[in-house]
């Protein structure tokens, strides 16, 4: 991400209500709807300075204005910031000062009368200022800005600007150039006021003049991403916030913001990491609050914080400005959406009309599968008149069909059922009109999965009697003929699954005898393929 450029939060460019007529900077009111008025020291009201002035101005110095043959001096330097400015040289006007009696150090050139106010406070002001000096050969002015919160002056330098030794260019002989603070300040009220100090007490040299006074933001912003933006439930993403400087690159430190995630989203552990200067990170595990203070050193395009969040959950997430309980020194951006979806769990379905093992062998019949795959599909199988190995029985019609579907959630779901009409076995011992069996295993958003079965009768009858088919594995003795169980539900794959047979038959001669099979399971992926 690419720093942006400062805002400006004030401006002044001496040009309001101007002609040719010269004024003291203390009889200047600035463009509205500010209004904004000025105040100096005395030393900087006298002997050739704080005059506003233009290359338009009446060729005989003024005789307030004490500058004796320095007068067209004086013109040129306005002329020289309105070139440096791109503006036309001859109507620029600008706040010269030629001096010529020691002014004193520390003395205040320029100074706001009345607050102006800012937004927000608790943000990052610098200023920006151009200046233009001459007779770089005596001594050089000294110039520092001090933002005012209230009564607290706090300096937005390190080093003074000091046009003769740090000229962006010269023009005709004058230094000139545009200088923005060293030393940003954090600004913490909604108002502020602006002081210019010349901190060069001499007035041999210390001849410059000064235009385009502003007031600029240069807080970072703050932006988050979610990367991976799509992970499954219980799987770590990671939210990166990125601190984002303004394109002066000066030094931001102090910042600070404080987070809560949105409810389901948590901290996935105590792995916080950030590349920025002075970082400190707090975001407990499992917890959804995180607090971050750092820096971005000088020439830093940006830093970033890092910390993995997870949801047990299938869900969509986002994390926005809004969900900052407290900032300083930053501007929050936009939101970063993370979307957790459930596990891709593998389908695992069968069904059959009829199947029978031992000494003789049969089936299965109709088989439907969706066996293994985490891909969703469906399969149907169907019979019609078929007899079964001797001794066994007969069934007329069987039908079945799987299934494994995704939702729009992503939740998965496998069925199987199957069907058969017409059933007779162990020589009418066992009969029904119809049976028909069915298995469902359920994924949720956590990928938890539900396993459930049922089986339907039509006139199920053994031995002649009506059967209680509402009983779940029922065991019915059929003595030195056969086992019968009804409605057999078991259990597979550690409960992710379940079989269900309609009827299952077992003869003291090993034969093995299942109407009406359904399983339906769902795994995780990485699992072995379950296993009946």
């Amino acid at each position: 991400m690419e720093p942006r450029d400062p805002g400006v939060v004030f401006a002044e460019d001496f040009e309001n209500g101007q002609g040719a007529t010269p004024v003291l900077v203390t009889e200047y009111t600035g463009a509205a709807p500010v209004n904004q008025t000025y105040t100096a020291d005395p030393a900087w009201l006298s002997s050739c300075n704080g005059w506003i002035v233009s290359r338009l101005g009446p060729e005989a110095t003024p005789r307030a204005a004490g500058c004796g043959d320095w007068w067209p001096s004086v013109k040129k330097l306005a002329a020289t910031l309105g070139e440096w400015a791109g503006g036309d040289p001859a109507t620029n006007h600008a706040v010269a000062a030629y001096t010529h009696a020691d002014p004193g150090a520390g003395k205040t050139q320029l100074e706001t009368r009345t607050s102006v106010g800012v937004g927000a406070g608790s943000r990052f002001l610098a200023f920006s200022v151009d200046v233009a000096e001459t007779n770089c050969h005596g001594h050089h002015a000294k110039l520092g800005f001090h933002l005012l919160d209230g009564s607290d002056a706090v300096p937005a330098f390190t080093t003074p600007i000091e046009p003769c030794a740090r000229a962006d260019s010269t023009v005709d002989g004058i230094a000139v150039g545009t200088y923005t603070s060293d030393a940003p300040v954090l600004f913490r009220g909604p108002k502020l006021g602006l002081r210019l100090v010349n901190f060069q007490p001499s007035g041999y040299g210390n001849d410059a003049a000064f235009d385009n006074v502003r007031v600029l933001d240069v807080t970072p912003r703050l932006q988050a991403a979610v990367k991976p933006r799509r992970v499954e439930a219980g799987a770590v993403s990671r939210l990166e916030f990125t601190i984002v400087n303004t394109s002066e690159l000066a030094a931001k430190k102090g910042w600070s913001f404080t987070g809560e995630l949105p409810a389901g989203l948590t901290m996935a552990g105590d792995a916080a990491t950030t590349d920025c200067q002075d970082g400190k990170v707090t975001a407990p595990a499992g917890g959804g609050r995180i607090d971050v203070t750092g820096t971005l050193p000088e020439g830093a395009k940006s830093c970033t914080v890092t910390v993995p969040v997870t949801s047990a959950r299938a869900g969509s997430y986002s994390v926005c400005a809004e969900n900052l309980t407290a900032h300083t020194g930053v501007h929050p951006h936009g939101c970063a959406r993370a979307r957790f979806v459930p596990p891709a769990l593998t389908f695992d379905v069968h069904a059959h009309g009829a199947r029978v093992t031992g000494p003789l062998t049969a089936g299965p019949l109709a088989a439907s599968d969706l066996v293994c795959t985490p891909l969703p599909g469906w399969h149907d199988a169907s019979l019609a008149g078929t007899v079964l190995p001797v001794g066994a029985g007969s069934v007329k019609v069987v039908a079945t069909s799987v299934a494994g579907t995704v939702d729009r959630a992503g939740r998965r779901t496998a069925t199987g059922t199957a069907e058969v009409t017409q059933v007779s076995l162990l020589g009418g011992l066992v009969t029904a009109d119809k049976v028909r069996s069915a298995a469902t295993a359920r994924g949720d958003g956590a990928g938890r999965v539900t396993a459930t079965g049922e089986a339907e009768f039509a006139n199920l009858r053994i031995s002649g009697a009506p059967v209680d088919t509402t009983r779940v594995n029922l065991v019915i003795d059929v003595p030195k003929v056969a086992s019968v169980t009804v409605n057999e539900r078991v259990p597979y794959a550690d409960g992710a699954g379940v079989a269900v047979n309609a009827i299952h038959i077992r003869t003291p001669a090993g034969t093995d005898t299942v109407i009406g099979h359904t399983r339906a399971a769902l795994t995780h992926p990485g699992k072995p393929c379950p296993v009946l």
